[in-house]
């Protein structure tokens, strides 16, 4: 359970966050949490965030549409996700976070890095592709029969978790629309975009995850000092579940984050 949640209203967007953690000594970073596209922060993030928790301010938003953040007249779209995060830094006064985004949060967290590298420390990217071919060939034209895709069973967790917290349930399968729509539309980035991060970065995938190894190793090869860790036996849907693999490296690459007024130099 979250210490507290609310709304930021954000240029007609109401965006629905929660706090989690003990906040720490203020020497660390906040870390900003951001899920993958249909999921919400408990189905993204509810196996890791009592390892993550202790010792740590943790913000974790719900995007445009997803969750109990209801959607606007407006497109899902990585740009306009990524604008909203930077809203929700500013609303809170947070200069400068460590992100870490699984999937379409991953996207959304890889624009804020591109546009806005002054507010990202260390940068997490978990099953995230830069270019659309990324993606396996099954997922870019899935026949749903594929044992990589989310099951009948995730689906219907999904559906339940809208439906439960969603401000109009109702529309769940038009939100469904858009963002499908976002996961295959054009991504905003070149070689030349990734080569110019400036945040320390961890890409993480499971070897039977929607982003190919080959596209993730070619990241690690673009992004400055990047590191890349592939989970072994883990598909799209359970990579944010392996704690067992997931804690030690996270601890290890983000524990050293510090908070700009607490060191001398980033971290």
């Amino acid at each position: 359970m979250p210490n507290s949640s609310a709304h930021a209203r954000l240029d007609g967007l109401e965006m629905y966050y929660e706090i989690h953690g003990s906040g720490g000594d203020g020497t660390r970073r906040p870390l900003v949490l951001l899920h993958g596209g249909v999921l919400t922060v408990g189905l993204t993030f509810g196996a890791l965030l009592p390892a993550l928790a202790p010792g740590r301010h943790i913000v974790a938003p719900e995007l445009q549409g997803h969750g109990h953040t209801a959607d606007i007249d407006r497109a899902i779209t990585v740009p306009n996700l990524a604008g909203d995060v930077v809203g929700l830094l500013d609303a809170l006064g947070i200069e400068r976070a460590d992100l870490l985004g699984f999937s379409l949060g991953g996207l959304t967290a890889l624009e804020v890095a591109v546009r806005h590298p002054e507010r990202v420390g260390r940068l997490v990217l978990a099953a995230t592709q830069y270019t659309q071919d990324g993606y396996r060939e099954e997922v870019r034209t899935p026949d749903y029969d594929s044992p990589l895709l989310p099951s009948e069973a995730d689906f219907k967790e999904m559906a339940d978790a809208y439906a439960a917290v969603a401000p109009h349930p109702e529309h769940f399968q038009d939100f469904l629309d858009k963002c499908s729509q976002a996961a295959h539309g054009p991504l905003p980035w070149s070689a030349d975009d990734l080569r110019g991060l400036t945040a320390p970065t961890l890409l993480v995938v499971g070897d039977r995850d929607f982003v190919r190894v080959e596209h993730a190793a070619e990241m690690r090869e673009l992004i400055p000092d990047a590191r890349l860790a592939v989970l072994p036996d883990t598909t799209h849907m359970t990579l944010m579940r392996r704690t067992d693999l997931l804690v030690p490296l996270l601890e290890e690459f983000l524990g050293t984050g510090r908070a700009p007024e607490a060191s001398s130099r980033a971290a």
